[in-house]
This record gives structure tokens, C-alpha cells and sequence, in this order.
């Protein structure tokens, strides 16, 4: 099992993209920490399939963007298991893709990017903050922000989620540049229009169907299409990868 005796922290892990990749790296014999805000039950759920898939798992909550919550995360985290090989900054802001409701650029406030900025960034900081000392005490450690390819082809313009995003990426990139020296690589992946999962449900038919029609794999992802690229670029097959983003899209953004 490639991540046995590896310790995996994924945020916002209760459901959705979060969940599956959790799950896919308790298969590979991972030790996996759910994190989740406000669904217990479901972080529940998560942990018993990370169990049944070959792995151990428990749930945390904390809020990833309190300083104060990440701390005591972490701390729980040490304290069971003394290390953390693997973070995977996941969690967001709730945001509803739906382009007939979204705001348009002269409607939006700066609070609306602020929120966004504060769900995407300021928990990742916060995040990594935490961990770094301990990576660096381990010589080692990987890195993985999800993102979205609306950074790079944004086909709906949902300006501050995306706003957001792009700086989540910058943050990656400049991250990945002073930590190297360490051992940790800071990486992100950057997945297309994930369905079905709670923030896409309100996806329309035909904004599905374009961009499938602009896909040169022909079809929309799944939850389970984005766990793949998170545990490449967190396994030694990418260990002389840092501060890249893998678009996980089907081919609709090509670098």
C-alpha cells in the first residue's frame, strides 16, 4: 500500500470531493484525519468507509479558518499519532454555482470577495502555518490545495469564488518556492465542474451539456475522477514536483 504508516490530514473531508479523497487514501493503508465543520454524522460515515477500505480514520471538527481551531487540530493530531505526512487544504466557503443567480461584477461588494479570499487562503495560511514546523522537523512533508480550472478558462465568470482560487494559487507557488529547501512540496490540483456534489446540484442542464460538448473527454467529472491527481503529486512519483497545478478537467484547459 503506497501510503501505509502515512499520516493524511484532508479538510472539508465530510462529503462531496473532500470525502472521496479521503477514502481513496485510506485504500492505500493511509491513517486519515476527517475534518468537517458542522456534519458529524456524515464525517461519521467517512471515517467507517476509510476503515472498511483498509485504512484508519477519525473525525476532527474545527473550523479551518479560526487560528485557534487549527491549532487544537493539530495538536489532537500530534498527540494520537506525532506526525503529518500529507495535508489536503479542501475546504472552502459554501458557494452556489448557479449562473442565473450568481452576481455580476458591478453588483458584487468587497465583502463577497473577502469571504471567499478568507475561505480559500486564510484557511490554507492557516493550515500550513501549523504544519510547516513539523514538516520541517520531518525533513518532509507534501502539500496538495484544490483550486479550480476557472483560474485558467473562466467559463462562467463567478467572480469571487474564482477570485480566490487564483490567489490560492499564487499562495502555492510562492509557498512551494521557500519550503523546498526542506523537503516539503507544495502542489495544487485544479478540478473542472465535479458532479453530482452539494455546491454543483444547482448546475443547469445546459451549462453541463456545453461543457461537455468543449470536452475532449466528453463528459463531466465525478467525485471520484479528483483523488487520483491529489495522490500522485502526495506520493515519492512526484517527488521532484513542487508548485504545480494539475487541471483535473478532461482536457477543457491544456497547459
Amino acid at each position: 500500500m503506497k501510503f501505509q504508516y502515512k499520516v493524511v490530514l484532508v479538510t472539508g473531508s465530510s462529503r462531496g470531493i473532500g470525502a472521496a479523497i479521503a477514502k481513496a487514501f485510506a485504500k492505500e493503508g493511509a491513517t486519515v484525519i476527517i475534518n468537517y465543520l458542522q456534519n458529524k454524522e456524515a464525517a461519521e460515515r467517512v471515517v467507517e468507509a476509510c476503515i472498511k477500505a483498509g485504512g484508519d480514520a477519525w473525525a476532527i471538527r474545527a473550523d479551518v479558518t479560526s487560528a485557534g481551531d487549527v491549532k487544537q487540530m493539530i495538536d489532537e493530531i500530534l498527540l494520537e499519532v506525532a506526525k503529518i505526512d500529507v495535508v489536503v487544504n479542501n475546504a472552502f466557503k459554501p458557494y452556489i454555482f448557479d449562473p442565473d443567480q450568481r452576481k455580476l461584477a458591478w453588483e458584487l461588494t468587497w465583502d463577497d470577495y473577502q469571504k471567499q479570499i478568507d475561505g480559500a487562503v486564510r484557511s490554507t495560511h492557516f493550515l500550513c502555518q501549523a504544519v510547516i514546523p513539523i514538516m520541517k522537523k520531518q525533513s518532509q512533508g507534501s502539500i496538495i490545495n484544490i483550486a479550480t480550472d476557472l483560474v485558467a478558462r473562466p467559463m462562467i465568470p463567478y467572480h469571487e469564488y474564482t477570485t480566490a482560487k487564483s490567489a490560492l494559487i499564487g499562495y502555492t507557488r510562492n509557498l512551494a518556492a521557500e519550503l523546498g529547501a526542506f523537503g516539503i512540496r507544495v502542489n495544487s490540483v485544479a478540478p473542472g465542474l465535479v458532479y453530482p456534489t452539494s455546491v454543483s446540484q444547482y448546475t443547469k442542464e445546459e451549462v453541463k451539456e456545453m461543457l461537455i460538448s468543449q470536452t475532449p473527454l466528453k463528459r463531466i467529472a465525478t467525485p471520484e475522477d479528483i483523488p487520483g491527481p491529489v495522490l500522485f503529486l502526495a506520493s515519492d512519483w512526484s517527488r521532484f514536483m513542487t508548485g504545480q497545478t494539475l487541471y483535473v478537467d478532461g482536457g477543457l484547459v491544456m497547459n
